[in-house]
């Protein structure tokens, strides 16, 4: 694995990692982002969280690494709707300036991206062929 896909790998694991964290610490705060027409928002907090949880770690084992790259790519891909509600109720949020608001998506995208490529998750990244 190259240094670069190595520091990307680093930056994912860190991002889900303390992401994870803050849904059993934070859980009553990380409930007020999701979007009302969601049903069991603890329970959506909580079992992102420990989905997050065990992406971070699953990305880490080389065995295991390109299932929880697809994993944390399509649980990123499910919370879009939660900043995309912030955005659009961003009185409700008023000590999240509005310009972190705009910029949580096309950063987003990188994130996606950066998931995609630095796990291999969609063949980017795999064994190289001879």
């Amino acid at each position: 694995m190259s240094k670069t896909r190595l520091i990307g790998l680093g930056l994912v694991f860190t991002w889900f990692l303390i992401g994870s964290i803050a849904h059993f610490v934070a859980t009553d705060l990380e409930m007020t982002i999701v979007p009302p027409y969601i049903p069991w928002r603890h329970a959506a907090v909580i079992v992102s969280g420990v989905c997050e949880l065990l992406g971070a770690f699953g990305i880490l084992i080389p065995r295991t690494r390109r299932v929880a790259g697809i994993g944390l790519f399509l649980l990123t891909l499910a919370v879009t709707p939660a900043n995309v509600y912030m955005l659009q109720h961003a009185e409700s949020f008023p000590s999240v300036p509005f310009w972190v608001l705009v910029l949580r998506l096309p950063l987003q995208v990188g994130l996606l991206a950066l998931i995609a490529w630095s796990t291999g998750a969609f063949g980017a990244g795999g064994k190289r062929r001879a």
